[in-house]
């Protein structure tokens, strides 16, 4: 009996990141928020951070394969490596310290630090790697992207706690 619970939570588990990843996919592709040329507010980092919140390293999933997804189906500008290495980046940090504590400031220095990291450091060194855009051309605009997505998953942590308090979306999370 007791392998049937832990497999019938497991099943739980895999369906709410499932959904959660198609969430994602839904607000970055169709609820982007246009800012400065092509820099827009990606909503979909709100439901990366609920996910971060709630499951710890596996949310990593629903930012890495919701950035596969997005970028492939309904980007114009098609598949992003370097966007994928910097949500792996943010989702594997931010999940490892997202489990191991509950304080907002944590999480939110744990934030800034993960985003300076992946879009500042990994995303701009792909790009200009692969592209052969200069250093001064390609930190300018990251450091906007970093600004703007380091704020969306601020929001996603302060919106999570009511989130939380109102419904159970992982039956094995910490209470």
């Amino acid at each position: 009996m007791k392998n049937s619970t832990k497999t019938k939570t497991r099943l739980i588990q895999i369906c709410v990141l499932a959904m959660l990843t198609a969430l994602y996919v839904v607000m970055s592709a169709f609820l982007k928020i246009n800012l400065i040329g092509n820099i827009m507010l990606d909503l979909g980092y709100i439901v990366f951070t609920i996910a971060l919140c709630e499951f710890g390293i596996a949310g990593a999933l629903v930012g890495v394969i919701g950035c596969v997804l997005e970028s492939t189906l309904f980007s114009a500008y098609g598949f992003s490596v370097s966007w994928l290495v910097a949500n792996l980046i943010i989702g594997l940090i931010c999940g490892i310290v997202f489990y191991k504590t509950d304080k907002i400031w944590i999480r939110i220095l744990t934030i800034i630090g993960a985003c300076a990291l992946g879009l500042l450091v990994a995303k701009t060194g792909i790009e200009c790697a692969l592209y052969s855009i200069p250093l001064a051309v390609k930190i300018p605009k990251n450091a906007v992207a970093f600004g703007i997505d380091t704020a969306a998953m601020i929001i996603g942590l302060v919106i999570y706690q009511p989130i939380r308090q109102r419904i159970k979306i992982n039956p094995k999370a910490k209470e």
